[in-house]
């Protein structure tokens, strides 16, 4: 196998599965410096990524007994692997925390979608640490990304985070979107917001309960 097969088959299992040129293409990127350790993914990653925030029980029985290591050190290094599993255990638990420190790191990963899935996450986090800065975060997101009808990526998610801060901030910033998104899915996609707002307010309301366990 010939080192650039091997590197495709690297980026498609961290879940770079679409690779586009977007003009977030050169921020720069929070990264580790290193590799972390099979030891560490397996006692911060593996337990959390698959069924995630959706069955908040079995998250809270594996986090009980760490709960007490985690921190700013160990979010930051799940965040800064290149691979969709870390990055989105490394958003739920800066929701769960509440770790303002980290969110131009998550914003700015969301911008550059480098990998699939771990946008949700960002999307959670964004709306629960509910600043301005992370809301315009979710606008430059969909300003460019309901403008790209083949890419379909966290689009509906951004929505419902901003329909998320609307609601506690009393604005309608998701109201500036709507017919973007409308045409955005229209022949394509069937995402009706309110379902997925319901789907999105449960993980919201997960991660409060995780939060206070």
């Amino acid at each position: 196998m010939d080192e650039k097969t091997k590197k495709q088959i690297e980026l498609h299992v961290a879940g770079a599965t679409i690779q586009h040129l977007s003009p977030f293409a050169e921020l720069e990127h929070y990264t580790n410096a290193n590799k972390i350790e099979p030891e560490f993914i397996k006692k911060w990653c593996v337990p959390f990524y698959m069924f995630g925030i959706n069955n908040a029980d079995e998250f809270i029985r594996n986090l009980k007994p760490i709960r007490t290591e985690l921190n700013l050190e160990v979010v930051k290094k799940l965040l800064g692997d290149f691979n969709w599993r870390t990055r989105i255990v490394g958003a739920y638990f800066a929701s769960i925390m509440e770790f303002k420190t980290v969110e131009d790191i998550i914003g700015i990963h969301l911008l550059k979608s480098q990998v699939c899935y771990a946008g949700n996450g960002y999307c959670l986090t964004l709306a629960t640490l509910n600043t301005q800065n992370g809301i315009e975060y979710l606008k430059k997101y969909l300003e460019y990304y309901l403008t790209r009808k083949e890419l379909h990526y966290e689009q509906r998610e951004a929505m419902c985070a901003l329909k998320w801060t609307d609601k506690i901030n009393g604005t309608n910033e998701m109201g500036e979107y709507l017919n973007l998104y409308q045409d955005w899915v229209s022949g394509k996609y069937s995402q009706d917001l309110n379902n997925s707002f319901q789907g999105f307010e449960q993980q919201m309301n997960n991660l409060k309960r995780i939060k206070t366990a």
